[in-house]
Protein backbone atom coordinates (compact mmCIF):
# COMPACT_ATOMS: atom_id res chain seq x y z
CA UNK A 1 0.00 0.00 0.00
CA UNK A 2 1.27 3.14 -0.44
CA UNK A 3 0.27 7.17 0.60
CA UNK A 4 -1.13 9.83 -0.63
CA UNK A 5 -0.60 12.98 1.33
CA UNK A 6 -2.12 16.27 0.10
CA UNK A 7 -0.78 19.27 2.08
CA UNK A 8 -3.23 21.91 2.30
CA UNK A 9 -5.75 21.12 -0.42
CA UNK A 10 -7.12 23.76 -1.86
CA UNK A 11 -10.05 22.77 -4.50
CA UNK A 12 -12.60 20.20 -3.53
CA UNK A 13 -12.74 18.44 -7.01
CA UNK A 14 -9.18 18.11 -6.84
CA UNK A 15 -9.13 16.25 -3.66
CA UNK A 16 -12.86 14.49 -4.49
CA UNK A 17 -10.86 12.49 -7.87
CA UNK A 18 -7.98 11.78 -5.60
CA UNK A 19 -10.18 10.50 -3.13
CA UNK A 20 -11.81 8.75 -5.63
CA UNK A 21 -8.20 7.14 -7.31
CA UNK A 22 -7.28 6.54 -3.35
CA UNK A 23 -10.11 3.90 -3.12
CA UNK A 24 -9.52 2.10 -6.39
CA UNK A 25 -5.49 2.07 -5.81
CA UNK A 26 -5.93 0.63 -1.99
CA UNK A 27 -4.12 3.54 -1.12
CA UNK A 28 -4.63 5.51 2.10
CA UNK A 29 -5.16 8.97 1.63
CA UNK A 30 -3.77 11.90 4.63
CA UNK A 31 -5.30 15.21 4.24
CA UNK A 32 -3.02 17.69 6.49
CA UNK A 33 -5.18 21.00 7.40
CA UNK A 34 -6.36 23.45 6.58
CA UNK A 35 -8.31 22.22 3.89
CA UNK A 36 -9.73 25.21 1.02
CA UNK A 37 -13.27 23.80 1.39
CA UNK A 38 -15.00 21.14 3.84
CA UNK A 39 -15.14 16.97 3.34
CA UNK A 40 -18.84 17.57 3.44
CA UNK A 41 -18.81 20.02 0.65
CA UNK A 42 -21.19 18.66 -2.35
CA UNK A 43 -18.33 19.71 -4.80
CA UNK A 44 -16.18 17.23 -2.85
CA UNK A 45 -18.71 14.55 -2.68
CA UNK A 46 -20.15 14.94 -6.51
CA UNK A 47 -16.39 14.42 -7.27
CA UNK A 48 -15.67 11.25 -5.39
CA UNK A 49 -18.92 10.02 -5.93
CA UNK A 50 -20.01 6.79 -4.06
CA UNK A 51 -15.81 6.07 -3.47
CA UNK A 52 -15.71 8.34 -0.13
CA UNK A 53 -16.74 4.91 2.37
CA UNK A 54 -14.43 3.07 0.20
CA UNK A 55 -10.95 5.25 0.52
CA UNK A 56 -8.93 4.98 3.50
CA UNK A 57 -8.72 8.72 4.39
CA UNK A 58 -6.65 10.32 7.98
CA UNK A 59 -7.24 13.99 8.56
CA UNK A 60 -4.42 16.28 10.64
CA UNK A 61 -4.64 19.20 12.10
CA UNK A 62 -1.00 20.44 10.36
CA UNK A 63 2.20 19.06 9.46
CA UNK A 64 3.62 18.56 12.47
CA UNK A 65 0.67 16.10 13.52
CA UNK A 66 1.19 14.39 10.00
CA UNK A 67 4.98 13.76 11.05
CA UNK A 68 4.12 12.34 14.34
CA UNK A 69 1.41 9.66 13.86
CA UNK A 70 3.35 9.14 10.52
CA UNK A 71 6.89 9.33 11.42
CA UNK A 72 7.61 5.70 9.43
CA UNK A 73 6.45 6.16 6.18
CA UNK A 74 9.21 7.09 3.68
CA UNK A 75 8.36 10.19 1.57
CA UNK A 76 8.44 11.94 -1.69
CA UNK A 77 7.77 15.30 -2.44
CA UNK A 78 6.28 16.83 -5.87
CA UNK A 79 7.06 20.09 -6.70
CA UNK A 80 7.99 21.81 -10.25
CA UNK A 81 11.36 22.75 -8.56
CA UNK A 82 12.61 19.34 -8.11
CA UNK A 83 15.18 18.36 -10.93
CA UNK A 84 14.52 14.71 -10.69
CA UNK A 85 12.24 12.60 -12.83
CA UNK A 86 9.15 10.94 -10.65
CA UNK A 87 10.02 7.96 -12.96
CA UNK A 88 13.81 7.76 -11.55
CA UNK A 89 12.78 7.10 -8.04
CA UNK A 90 12.66 3.68 -6.48
CA UNK A 91 9.53 3.45 -5.11
CA UNK A 92 8.64 0.72 -2.38
CA UNK A 93 5.22 -0.16 -0.89
CA UNK A 94 4.90 2.05 2.13
CA UNK A 95 6.43 5.03 0.77
CA UNK A 96 4.02 8.25 0.80
CA UNK A 97 3.83 11.14 -2.24
CA UNK A 98 3.38 14.41 -0.69
CA UNK A 99 1.97 16.88 -2.11
CA UNK A 100 1.30 20.89 -2.17
CA UNK A 101 -1.68 23.01 -2.50
CA UNK A 102 -2.88 23.76 -6.30
CA UNK A 103 -1.93 27.46 -5.89
CA UNK A 104 1.61 27.37 -4.03
CA UNK A 105 2.81 24.09 -4.15
CA UNK A 106 5.11 22.61 -1.12
CA UNK A 107 6.61 25.21 1.20
CA UNK A 108 9.89 26.02 1.12
CA UNK A 109 10.42 24.50 4.42
CA UNK A 110 8.66 21.01 4.07
CA UNK A 111 10.56 20.93 0.86
CA UNK A 112 13.95 21.47 2.71
CA UNK A 113 12.27 19.22 5.14
CA UNK A 114 12.52 16.01 2.53
CA UNK A 115 15.83 17.28 0.94
CA UNK A 116 16.74 17.57 -2.71
CA UNK A 117 17.19 13.47 -3.00
CA UNK A 118 13.31 12.71 -1.86
CA UNK A 119 12.21 15.69 -4.52
CA UNK A 120 10.55 14.90 -7.58
CA UNK A 121 9.11 16.30 -10.94
CA UNK A 122 6.66 15.23 -13.72
CA UNK A 123 8.60 16.38 -17.11
CA UNK A 124 6.37 18.89 -18.93
CA UNK A 125 6.89 21.88 -21.64
CA UNK A 126 8.94 24.50 -19.90
CA UNK A 127 6.61 27.80 -20.21
CA UNK A 128 4.27 26.01 -18.33
CA UNK A 129 3.75 26.38 -14.76
CA UNK A 130 2.01 23.10 -13.19
CA UNK A 131 -0.15 20.54 -13.87
CA UNK A 132 -3.49 20.12 -12.05
CA UNK A 133 -3.12 18.07 -8.70
CA UNK A 134 -5.35 15.26 -9.46
CA UNK A 135 -3.43 14.21 -12.36
CA UNK A 136 0.00 14.41 -10.85
CA UNK A 137 -1.16 12.47 -8.54
CA UNK A 138 -2.50 9.97 -10.87
CA UNK A 139 0.91 9.82 -12.86
CA UNK A 140 2.80 9.71 -9.46
CA UNK A 141 0.41 6.83 -7.88
CA UNK A 142 0.38 4.70 -10.98
CA UNK A 143 3.87 5.00 -11.66
CA UNK A 144 4.70 3.75 -7.94
CA UNK A 145 2.41 1.11 -8.44
CA UNK A 146 3.66 -0.07 -11.83
CA UNK A 147 7.52 -0.39 -9.88
CA UNK A 148 5.68 -2.54 -7.48
CA UNK A 149 4.22 -4.87 -9.96
CA UNK A 150 0.46 -3.73 -9.20
CA UNK A 151 0.80 -5.24 -5.97
CA UNK A 152 -3.04 -6.02 -4.52
CA UNK A 153 -4.64 -4.52 -7.66
CA UNK A 154 -6.52 -6.87 -9.83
Amino acid sequence: MFHVVLYQPEIPPNTGNIIRLCANAGTHLHLVEPLGFTLEGAKVRRAGLDYHDLASVSRYPDWKAFRQKNNGIELWGFSTRASRRYDKAPFRSGDGLVFGPETRGLPEELLAELGPSRLLRLPMQTESRSLNLSNTVAVALYEALRQNDFQGLA
